[in-house]
């Protein structure tokens, strides 16, 4: 009889200890896509926690969306600063809305409190509120303590879709405190790319993948592009056209008697230098820090 009640007390531990382990586990970014939709989604990661030891994260204090009055009543409301309390977030920016996984330090209480208060609820743990426009509808809720699934659609309950991760291997992605994973669909649609990338993107727009990563690189950032192209031959093309198109916009801008500057585009973009292997193609951009300072100031 004590054996029996000692076996269930071991199987009732276990089972405890089984499901705070899984809570309480970290899930690596390639792991976390599967939760994502991908359909011509373009997926966005930003280690918030590498950028403010580099220096860079606090640059965002000075920029207008700290600014905003909505943020800062949901700062003061809630008593979170991405600033100060998010470690990570991937994105997801699909046609059907926005889906965010952010890892950090949340009070879920001020949370679903916040909700409450803008007119929204929540039931068991999902909150649902109205965004700023009727199709924009929020909803979020917590995956473990410190991982949120949050979803900005016409689907109230979109966040839901977040809670089971799909099948299959892994998504592989760049070993960068920013990355970007461009779907073919956003790098064939032009008027969605800002001035002076088009060119480049019309080079890659048929390769299998494209992602770019940005990583801290002293004071300053560096852009890292990884296409995989069909062939080697494609590659090889691919790397020979982005690389003539920088020495292009190099003479272009030489000869309007300019100097590409640190504050736009023309900095990074005309310092880019390219190499296939096989069949990818390796890119490199410095991004100077006045231009980062530049892009925040606007926003």
């Amino acid at each position: 009889m004590w054996l029996f009640i000692l076996c269930v007390v071991a199987a009732c531990c276990a089972a405890v200890w089984g499901v705070v382990a899984y809570r309480g586990r970290s899930i690596a970014p390639a792991e976390l896509i599967k939760r994502l939709p991908s359909q011509d989604a373009l997926l966005l990661y930003i280690d918030f926690s590498a950028l403010r030891r580099a220096g860079l994260l606090q640059l965002l204090d000075g920029s207008k969306l700290g600014q905003e009055p909505e943020y800062e009543s949901f700062v003061r409301d809630t008593d979170f600063n991405y600033v100060q309390d998010l470690d990570s977030a991937l994105a997801a920016f699909a046609p059907t809305g926005k889906y965010i996984l952010a890892k950090g330090r949340f009070d879920w209480k001020a949370l679903r409190d916040y909700v409450k208060a803008q007119h929204g609820e929540c039931y068991n743990s999902v909150c649902q509120m109205a965004g700023s426009t009727p199709e924009r509808k929020i909803s979020f809720l917590p995956l473990q303590t410190d991982l949120m699934a949050m979803a900005v659609s016409s689907d109230a309950g979109a966040a839901l879709r977040m809670e089971i991760a799909e099948a299959g291997a892994p998504t592989p992605v760049p070993d960068a405190a920013v990355w970007l994973l461009l779907p073919p669909a956003i790098l064939k649609s032009q008027d969605s790319l800002p001035d002076g990338t088009r060119q480049f993107a019309k080079s890659v727009e048929d390769a299998k993948s494209v992602t770019i990563g940005f990583a801290p690189e002293g004071n300053r950032l560096a852009a890292h592009l990884n296409v995989l192209c069909r062939s080697d031959r494609d590659a090889a093309l691919t790397a020979a056209v982005l690389t003539k198109i920088t020495e292009v916009l190099r003479k272009v801008i030489a000869q309007s008697g300019q100097k590409p500057s640190a504050n736009d585009l023309s900095g990074p973009l005309t310092l880019g230098s390219f190499e296939s292997k096989g069949s990818r193609v390796f890119g490199y951009w410095p991004i100077e820090r006045a231009f980062v300072e530049q892009v925040l100031a606007a926003r």
